[in-house]
């Protein structure tokens, strides 16, 4: 019965990522000689990549600013907060909230980009609001590119946090709860004792998710920057484009994508690993 489902997974996502790493260990560009006529060079793209200079540390450093901010605080921090929010106001109110976080998170990226490019640009609505205070302002996709991609990042994936966290403490029990009040458990520790173990796995299981997307992302920033300025938005995701797509070497820019894939790949044994640990705390309880 699995055996359609293996096949599609290996044709579609196997045969890729294996095209994806030989093609890092050769010399293969867009255009030129080489675009047809490629050969094997061994490690030299590694070796290129990961020499000093090269740009591949501050693309990390930056993606995991972009993750952390955009994700872990964006949309994990504010999506549970604002969730547990709503379990204490009116049903109208959290269908309301709802239905405005969600409309957010299923408009294209592309327009979501533009929107926020609109926002925060030179001209845009946040200048024209700050000079009709009498403040100054310059834009943040200058001054500060990576909070912008960022904000607009957290502002667009909130909704899926929002979500999750929503069902997952619809089912605490509010028995529970109440007892604790009883017994003179302030709000803080009714979260730290009560709430966060029981929904532990649901968090876990947010980050994995938004943590892979989130380290992929790559429309959202390069239409609002395009990576810029300099390179001073410039993630793991629009490194590889500039490489492979912009200055045409496509193996260097794959052997990134080879990185990317193992960055990816170390968060998501971490997080498993976590969740395992969590399932059988659980069943030992």
């Amino acid at each position: 019965m699995a055996l359609p489902m293996v096949v599609v997974v290996l044709v579609f996502l196997g045969w890729p990522t294996m095209w994806t790493f030989v093609l890092s260990f050769t010399n293969m560009t867009v255009t030129g000689p080489a675009a047809r006529h490629y050969h094997f060079i061994g490690f030299d793209n590694y070796r290129k990549l990961f020499a000093s200079g090269s740009g591949l540390t501050d693309s990390i450093r930056r993606s995991l600013y972009y993750l952390v901010v955009s994700a872990y605080l964006g949309q994990a921090v504010f999506g549970f907060f604002l969730a547990m929010l709503m379990q204490r106001c009116s049903r109208a109110l959290r269908a309301a909230v709802g239905a405005i976080v969600v409309v957010a998170w299923l408009i294209p990226e592309i327009v979501i980009a533009w929107m926020w490019f609109v926002l925060l640009s030179d001209g845009g609505t946040a200048q024209q609001a700050t000079q009709a205070l009498g403040l100054h302002y310059s834009s943040w996709l200058v001054t500060h590119p990576m909070l912008a991609v960022s904000l607009a990042n957290s502002w667009r994936g909130v909704a899926f946090s929002y979500l999750l966290f929503s069902a997952a403490l619809s089912d605490v029990p509010k028995d529970l709860i109440e007892a604790a009040k009883v017994d003179g458990a302030g709000g803080l520790r009714r979260l730290w004792r009560i709430i966060l173990p029981l929904v532990s796995t649901t968090i876990l299981i947010d980050l994995v998710l938004i943590t892979l997307g989130t380290l992929n992302d790559f429309s959202l920033i390069y239409a609002m920057t395009g990576g810029g300025p300099g390179d001073a938005s410039s993630v793991l995701s629009v490194f590889m484009y500039r490489q492979a797509f912009v200055t045409y070497q496509l193996a260097f820019g794959t052997a990134i994508a080879v990185v990317m894939l193992a960055l990816g790949a170390v968060f998501a044994v971490i997080y498993i690993r976590i969740l395992r640990r969590q399932g059988a705390l659980n069943l030992a309880r």
